[in-house]
């Protein structure tokens, strides 16, 4: 395993892209490094170059733009889960970010960490992906933006190239309609443990008393987040009343494919939390649209 070499700390995302294509695959971000510390002591990865970007100015704030909530990518989970303007905006988010791991954990891990890292169950990344969020890249061919939910690969890998790109903002639109967001979790016990089922929803309405739009989001029960397509399109349309709730929720746990896990249990009883946990987020957040 090689040693690193060098630490250093970029002032702006340009000069952090600059040293990335100069270290030519040597060099990895870093922020919270909670997963980064730990795949380097594994013997996973093994960079010469570390590049901390936790202070780079552009990427540590939240604000609203226009119609959009823009969170810099160094915020950290602890930092979300505390800020006023998510807790009132997207609740689901702010309660994700607040299950994250344990109060150390969640004083150092980022929300770009987390995407990138790829976990299938990560707490914070549920809720960003029915809430719709957007990640902004930048590497040495320029800019883009990508829905968040295209960014996971598999289990652990992601599209964004850590020696290559940085994540500098996440972008999630807000509804000029009512809507209404949750995000509900359970785990074997209170502290840093993994979740058996996590799941996020949100629903918009119609003006009219109907569900416009839903997004149902559940981990782990795929290698990805995984949508429960089905249950989103038979509620679009319907007035958000309890049997009709109920039904989408049985929807969405027959869509779900958890595997057998000696550490989340059975699929099938996975697939009984989803159907569970589904129903009290949709009849939570439904209560917004009233």
């Amino acid at each position: 395993m090689k040693k690193v070499e060098k630490y250093l700390f970029p002032k702006n995302v340009e000069e952090c892209v600059s040293l990335l294509a100069q270290y030519k695959g040597e060099a990895r971000l870093v922020s919270g490094a909670t997963d980064l510390t730990l795949w380097i002591k594994e013997g996973k990865v093994s960079p010469s170059v570390l590049i901390d970007v936790s202070n780079i100015p552009e990427m540590r704030s939240v604000e609203v733009e226009g119609d959009t909530l823009v969170i810099g990518s160094a915020m950290t989970h602890a930092e979300i889960a505390a800020d006023k303007t998510v807790k009132k905006l997207f609740p689901a988010l702010s309660a994700g970010c607040l299950s994250v791991g344990s109060p150390q954990i969640r004083n150092l891990g980022t929300l770009a960490g987390n995407i990138v890292s790829a976990q299938p169950a990560a707490d914070s990344v549920v809720p960003m992906a029915a809430l719709g969020a957007s990640c902004e890249i930048v590497g040495v061919d320029g800019k883009s933006v990508k829905p968040l939910c295209e960014l996971s690969k598999t289990v652990g890998v992601s599209y964004v190239d850590p020696t290559k790109e940085i994540m500098t903002k996440i972008y999630i639109d807000i509804p000029k309609c009512k809507y209404g967001t949750s995000f509900k979790r359970i785990a074997q016990r209170e502290a840093m443990a993994l979740p058996v089922v996590n799941v996020a929803v949100m629903l918009k309405g119609d003006g009219a008393g109907k569900i416009s739009e839903a997004r149902i989001v559940a981990s782990p029960v795929a290698v990805v987040p995984f949508r429960a397509k089905k249950a989103e399109d038979f509620l679009c349309g319907k007035a958000p009343l309890a049997d009709t709730l109920k039904e989408a929720a049985e929807m969405a746990g027959d869509e779900a494919s958890p595997r057998d896990s000696l550490q989340r249990g059975s699929g099938a009883y996975r697939k009984a939390l989803v159907k569970n946990l589904v129903e009290q987020a949709l009849v939570e957040a439904a209560s917004a649209l009233a």
